[in-house]
């Protein structure tokens, strides 16, 4: 990790950059699967399967035999650690749910919003280096909770051909109506265009790598949304002396494991921490499994020290983190002020890992500074607000002459027209009203 002291203010943006490829070559490569998805359908997803992650398959769709097979794969101990972090999830995501809004703003002017689940949704799990199934619990629960009708799911095959079983275990216990073994930009230009086999969804969700990402944010020039364009993980952890270095370095190194695009931060004011957190990584990183991938990881990565608790915030706010944990004895100062972050982490017992998996929170996050204007994905994600509005005669008596006057300086008159007409309607029916009240005299 490259350390850092007390650096200039004109230097922050350089000195938190992420470690992102240039596009140019990969946008190239996505619109060519792209376009060769859309025309030869199947065909081609199995010849990127093969050319990608080096098997064939004859058929793109998981089974119910292979769903099956895989509960038998699963321990009993990892099924219940499954269904409690899906129970947590679905408690925080149903607690999300809004009634509706319903407002006269005027008399006879009615206005209400209600809120409808987007009916076919994507989503995304890769499956190489890590098998993410606890992003199936992130995208789907929440998903099944809004009422989506359809939840296609994709994920890559491994050499064998088949799909890790906690993936199709947790996808089939959360609700996936249709499951795939796809991976990479073909998973989303899949589900952008739709094939034989795979429906074309309205909304994609999932995490990737940054050609999964790049397929995404191309995916909307044809009509599909996305959750957010995120990328690959990081994590920023600001740490005084009250803070456990073996713990700090313990949740630097959990997102440092993700990739080797990944990028961790550790924003100090003591220089003390800095060293002892450093010393346990090193010893810490030693022990991991997937020890390669976290010390490319850390290549990307910083350890800041700055003077006090106020540079420090704006030094947060300015990075934007994705995951941002506050170990800090002065916590309800960053807490209070923090204002881009994708998911907080307050104190030492309050590992990002638990965000990971089964606080209750989502996972899937706006990464690369897109925090400073994206939210993490929540119950509204796969949802739609539509608005209503029903006016009576008096309502549009009242209102009438503001909209006519209004469309008449933008120059619209059939806007004006759309009210005239009403107006002289109801004006003739009253005055009908009158003549007969009066012959009936």
């Amino acid at each position: 990790m490259q350390r850092i002291q007390n650096p200039e203010r004109k230097n922050w943006s350089d000195i938190l950059k992420r470690p992102t490829q240039e596009l140019g070559d990969i946008e190239t490569t996505v619109e060519r699967i792209f376009s060769e998805v859309k025309s030869l359908g199947d065909s081609k997803l199995k010849d990127y399967t093969s050319q990608f992650d080096g098997v064939q398959i004859s058929k793109i769709q998981i089974t119910a035999k292979e769903i099956q097979k895989a509960e038998t794969q699963i321990s009993k101990e990892l099924k219940e650690a499954i269904k409690m972090a899906k129970a947590n999830i679905e408690a925080f995501h149903q607690a999300q749910q809004t009634e509706k809004v319903d407002v006269e703003t005027m008399p006879g002017v009615q206005c209400w919003q209600e809120k409808r689940p987007i009916q076919i949704v994507g989503l995304y799990i890769p499956g190489g280096t890590a098998p993410l199934f606890s992003t199936i619990l992130m995208l789907a629960v929440p998903a099944k909770i809004a009422g989506c009708d359809e939840i296609i799911l994709c994920s890559p095959p491994n050499k064998e051909g088949s799909v890790h079983p906690a993936i199709l275990y947790t996808a089939n216990l959360c609700g996936a109506t249709q499951i795939f073994k796809i991976g990479g930009i073909q998973a989303i230009a899949a589900m952008t265009f739709g094939t034989e086999s795979v429906p074309k969804v309205y909304k994609i969700f999932g995490p990737g790598n940054q050609f999964v990402t790049v397929a995404k944010q191309i995916a909307t020039k044809y009509g599909v949304a996305i959750d957010m364009p995120a990328g690959p993980s990081e994590l920023l952890v600001v740490a005084d002396d009250t803070a456990n270095p073996a713990f700090v370095a313990s949740d630097l190194l959990s997102q440092a494991e993700h990739g080797v695009d990944s990028q961790v931060v550790l924003v100090s004011t003591s220089e003390e921490l800095i060293k002892r957190t450093e010393q346990e990584i090193k010893a810490q990183l030693a022990l991991l499994p997937r020890k390669e991938i976290a010390e490319r990881a850390m290549e990307n990565s910083k350890l800041i020290l700055v003077a006090n608790d106020r540079i420090a915030l704006d030094l947060i706010n300015e990075y934007g983190p994705e995951h941002y944990i506050v170990c800090v004895e002065n916590e309800k100062f960053y807490v209070e002020n923090t204002v881009n972050a994708g998911s907080v982490f307050i104190g030492n017992y309050t590992p990002e890992s638990a965000g990971d998996y089964a606080s209750g929170t989502n996972h899937t996050l706006p990464t690369n500074g897109y925090a400073k204007q994206y939210s993490g994905v929540n119950l509204d994600s796969f949802m739609k607000s539509m608005t209503f509005q029903k006016i009576t005669p008096k309502g549009i008596q009242g209102i009438g002459r503001t909209i006519e006057l209004m469309a008449e300086a933008e120059g619209l008159q059939a806007h004006k027209n759309a009210v005239t007409l009403r107006l002289h309607a109801l004006n003739e029916k009253s005055s009908e009203e009158d003549e007969n009240s009066n012959d009936g005299q």
